[in-house]
């Protein structure tokens, strides 16, 4: 069970406005979450996360990705304990964003021997074609070589399949038939069941009208259709288009042996916890961030617990909703600022150097909805960090 929750804090530190004030925040009463899984789930759960950059390595952050190797698998060990799924090379990591295929390979190599090593740990790896750059994507069958040579190398490694969108596609594809054909062949290939990833262009711009269409209801007509047709070759669809009900209609119309996995960063509570008719599972970006807490919320909620799964995860849609505002595609600096606050990495250093995507008050804004709702595991050591980032943009303790 979650700890007590103590008595006001007494830390405090100066935090910009948006009137261009600085305020002295003070900081709510502590709360704590387990360290690992207490009781069971009934969701599967599953969080994009994300890789931990090294900060000495001596590269051009724009051009090459240097990985902490150790610290990222540590992290991933940290999701593990928690009960909780690793959805390994997704965007979270930067994918795509900064992080090349050589080293999501080896990223989803180190990940999945990682997971073996820890009991068979759950762990499902992204194979996309991202190593095809868009421009040199000439014909349908370049995206279908391109998917197959993902695949391979990911099932060869021992790695079960999020089958992620493509950049390729998306721009050379004309129709909802051109993408039947490209997932028709890939699907029939695959060793075991997959999950499919719908991710919106609020996540990824190029992206734009997937499945062959600008209309998303038409959009969907052909996910569920090709989905429900590869039933026996899929174990879930992942959907990142911040729409609830979207979500929802989708879910309904699922083949019943298809899960959903709920990708959406803004309505997560009340997907998890469902309706008379069903409820998503969960594939988050935002897990990432809120791990401890997310485990104990779905343990409540598998002990019939309702009110205490929402009284924990309720409080960290706002943090979410913040983190994720568009451009939606820079959402990762937050996921990494929460790892920096929470001591799971010793810096605020990022693939890409995307640590520079977010503005000082989007960050001050960050720590005061991660303190409101619980989510700093140490105070203490968060404030002190929050102190350091903030003397860097020119506010100083």
């Amino acid at each position: 069970m979650n700890k007590p929750v103590l008595p006001m804090s007494s830390l405090s530190l100066k935090l910009p406005t948006a009137n261009r004030a600085i305020e002295i925040y003070r900081l709510a009463a502590s709360r704590a979450f387990p360290a690992k899984l207490q009781g069971t789930l009934n969701r599967v759960a599953f969080s994009a996360v994300h890789v931990v950059a090294d900060p000495l390595a001596d590269t051009d952050p724009w051009l090459s990705a240097a990985v902490d190797w150790d610290k990222t698998i540590a992290f991933r060990e940290h999701i593990w304990d928690l009960g909780l799924g690793v959805a390994e090379a997704m965007d979270t990591a930067q994918r795509g964003m900064g992080l090349d295929w050589p080293t999501s390979l080896e990223l989803i190599q180190r990940s999945v021997a990682a997971a073996k090593a820890k009991g068979n740990a759950p762990v499902f790896s992204g194979a996309g074609t991202d190593h095809l750059a868009a421009e040199d994507a000439k014909s349908l069958d370049d995206v279908i070589r391109a998917y197959e040579e993902q695949i391979a190398a990911v099932e060869k490694a021992g790695g079960r399949i999020i089958l992620m969108a493509s950049r390729a596609l998306a721009k050379i594809g004309r129709n909802p038939d051109d993408y039947v054909k490209v997932y028709d062949r890939v699907l029939s290939q695959v060793r075991e069941p997959v999950i499919i990833h719908w991710l919106g262009d609020m996540f990824d711009p190029a992206l734009a009208n997937y499945w062959g269409t600008s209309d998303l209801n038409q959009a969907m007509d052909v996910a569920v259709g090709l989905i429900n047709a590869h039933a026996g070759k899929i174990d879930g669809v992942k959907v990142s288009l911040l729409d609830a009900q979207r979500e929802i209609d989708m879910r309904r119309r699922l083949a019943k042996s298809v899960k959903m996995y709920s990708g959406d960063d803004f309505n997560y509570a009340e997907l998890i916890a469902g309706d008379s008719q069903g409820f998503s599972h969960a594939l988050l970006g935002i897990f990432d961030a809120i791990a401890p807490a997310a485990s104990y919320a779905l343990s409540r909620l598998a002990a019939d617990d309702t009110a205490g799964f929402h009284d924990v995860l309720g409080p960290t849609v706002a943090l979410s909703r913040h983190m994720f505002k568009a451009p939606t595609r820079f959402y990762k600096t937050g996921i990494v600022f929460m790892a920096y606050l929470n001591g799971h990495q010793d810096h605020f250093t990022m693939v890409g150097g995307q640590e520079s995507t977010r503005s000082t008050l989007h960050l001050a804004e960050l720590f005061r909805l991660a303190d409101k709702a619980g989510l700093l595991a140490n105070p203490e050591l968060a404030t002190r960090r929050m102190k350091a980032v903030l003397a860097l943009r020119g506010i100083e303790a």
